[in-house]
């Protein structure tokens, strides 16, 4: 039988635990609630802003103007919709800061590898912007053994999704991009399902490809009105691009902070149940180890006594 010390010590542990789990479990349900909504919110008006952005696109048609002031590349927007051949992709990739969220950091994490492994066999370099620590401990770590380089972090905005932040990310990328640094910028995060579940993903921001086809296919049959820009189109596109941007990247950090709040609520569940199962299982060791502890002096004191009878 097992020391009834040791048991007693491992269930005070195990108790402190589940005091632990059971209150980041609270926490993460009392964020999860407002992140929740805050996601279902935005998702409305992304898919309006979008399918503007597609309409504005399919009536300017060239994009470029020698009249535009450009300040730095976030105001270059003939550049930022320029396509061309793919020989550095840029990644955003959007973890936590936290861990404890069940495997939410490493599938997306695992998804990463895989999309710079997919790169470098067709002879494309990654370079990374990456959200959260989670993401930059292991990156850095890992990037090694790949044709890939860490270009930006960003910790705060983890934790705090905000437009400030997101066109903080907004500039950074499109300095890359205009300088052709990146060809291409691609979003790895996480699409929100419910409290339960999410899904990895693959965004793709620039370049806009088959943008036109994609209009055309959706709106067929219908007769669009005749558009008028004021001042003119290039001036309104200059402020909608990067408005287009950030907004994209805005919805992917408020999808991957309402997952990583389920996904770490789940975990934190579970950890508290499998906790209460192990106290039960302690507390039924410890109670037969006092048994038999018991039954043994018992056992010694009648022998005792037997002896000095006889």
């Amino acid at each position: 039988m097992a020391n009834l010390k040791d048991i007693k010590s491992r269930i005070q542990s195990v108790e402190s635990t589940k005091k632990i789990t059971r209150a980041m479990k609270m926490v993460a349900a009392a964020k999860v609630k407002k992140a929740e909504s805050t996601v279902k919110m935005s998702r409305p008006f992304t898919a309006e802003l979008n399918m503007m952005f597609k309409k504005l696109l399919n009536s300017v048609g060239a994009y470029s103007d020698t009249t535009l002031k450009i300040k730095s590349a976030i105001d270059n927007y003939p550049a930022l919709l320029q396509v061309r051949e793919v020989k550095t992709a840029g990644l955003l990739v959007i973890t936590s800061n936290k861990g404890l969220a069940g495997a939410y950091n490493a599938n997306i994490i695992k998804k990463t590898i895989q999309t710079i492994k997919e790169y470098n066999d067709n002879g494309i370099k990654a370079i990374l912007f990456i959200v959260g620590q989670k993401g930059i401990s292991s990156l850095k770590r890992r990037c090694k053994n790949f044709n890939c380089e860490i270009a930006k972090t960003y910790n705060a905005i983890a934790n705090n999704p905000t437009g400030e932040g997101a066109n903080i990310v907004v500039s950074d990328l499109a300095d890359y991009f205009v300088a052709q640094k990146i060809d291409k910028i691609e979003i790895i995060t996480t699409r929100f399902k419910n409290m339960m579940s999410y899904f990895i993903e693959n965004w793709e921001v620039l370049p806009l490809k088959g943008i036109h086809d994609d209009y055309e296919r959706l709106h067929d049959n219908i007769i669009e009105p005749l558009m008028e820009f004021t001042p003119d189109m290039h001036h309104i596109l200059q402020k909608v691009v990067p408005m287009y941007i950030a907004n994209i990247i805005y919805q992917a950090l408020l999808e991957a902070q309402a997952s990583e709040l389920a996904s770490r609520m789940t975990a934190m569940s579970a950890a508290t149940s499998n906790a209460e199962k192990m106290l039960k299982e302690l507390s039924t060791e410890y109670n037969k180890s006092r048994q038999f502890a018991i039954t043994q002096e018992i056992i010694e004191v009648v022998s005792g006594a037997n002896a000095q009878i006889g």
